[in-house]
């Protein structure tokens, strides 16, 4: 399945270990969740989509980040979000546009009603990325604040 969604400044495709060598730069690093994901695609190519997307400036066509979702939707048709942004490309939007082109997308699919993602009580910059896409408080948790988007 070869899924490519764009915006204005980005294009986002489904993490593989071919969109990695096309697109990787020095800063981006490839985390354990990463890896993990390229395992999973593996056993299973039906999580394509619904695991990591690799967030690519239409500039110089370099990674500046990642996001996506932990699974497929589950029974109650939600999904969890995370995301994250190299260093020296946060503060300029890139997470909010992203992020809202990939809810588009999940709402799409009759299977997925509610886009759920939680950050930490003092992550500003994670709050102000979920604020803005319109995304609920649903549930505070010691350090953890939960939100919820309904479709």
């Amino acid at each position: 399945m070869n899924i490519q969604l764009q915006t204005e400044r980005l294009k986002l495709t489904p993490c593989s270990e071919q969109s990695l060598s096309t697109y990787a730069t020095d800063e981006f690093e490839i985390g354990p969740h990463i890896e993990m994901y390229l395992e999973e695609v593996k056993e299973d190519a039906s999580v394509i989509g619904w695991g990591v997307w690799l967030v690519i400036d239409k500039q110089n066509n370099k990674i500046i980040g990642d996001l996506g979702f932990k699974g497929k939707p589950d029974a109650e048709k939600s999904v969890e979000v995370g995301y994250g942004i190299t260093t020296s490309e946060q503060n300029k939007g890139y997470a909010t546009e992203a992020l809202k082109c990939v809810f588009e997308w999940a709402f799409n699919f009759n299977s997925v009603e509610k886009i759920k993602a939680e950050c930490l009580r003092d992550n500003t910059a994670s709050i102000r990325v979920l604020e803005k896409l319109n995304m609920q408080k649903s549930k505070t948790d010691n350090d953890m604040l939960y939100w919820q988007l309904n479709k």
